[in-house]
């Protein structure tokens, strides 16, 4: 399987909302960067630590949290999302849409790394009201 067939993979089960589908693919020692200032910005390191620092936070505080993919970009063992997220707030009910872009590192099949480039100014607005 292509990086981008396995990236592609992942978003096809993040739209499903098939949690074990989205991780089925990452390596046990993938580290995932969140852009600093968004809600969840950090580093993780293990598929645990972006399940419990990522994933189930961005379901407790969003409704319908969703990424829009536009389009991927393959170059070897790197892959370019350009996209969206929209969302409602939990907190106060705003509504969210903003661009993002997502760098990922596949090897030998499986996902090494990822990172999360947007503006994360709108998303704090949002939570906080």
């Amino acid at each position: 399987m292509s990086s981008i067939d396995v990236v592609r993979k992942h978003y096809a089960a993040s739209e499903a909302g098939d949690l074990p589908g989205m991780m089925a693919d990452f390596a046990p020692n993938i580290v995932w960067t969140e852009a600093a200032g968004f809600p969840t910005a950090g580093v993780y390191n293990g598929p645990q630590e972006i399940i419990d620092g990522v994933f189930g936070p961005t379901d407790a505080a969003w409704n319908g949290f969703s990424v829009g993919v536009e389009r991927l970009l393959e170059d070897g063992d790197t892959v370019v999302m350009i996209g969206s997220y929209t969302a409602t707030a939990k907190s106060t009910g705003i509504p969210l849409n903003i661009r993002t872009v997502h760098v990922w590192t596949v090897q030998d099949g499986k996902i090494v790394a990822f990172e999360q480039i947007c503006d994360s100014h709108p998303a704090q607005l949002a939570l906080k009201g």
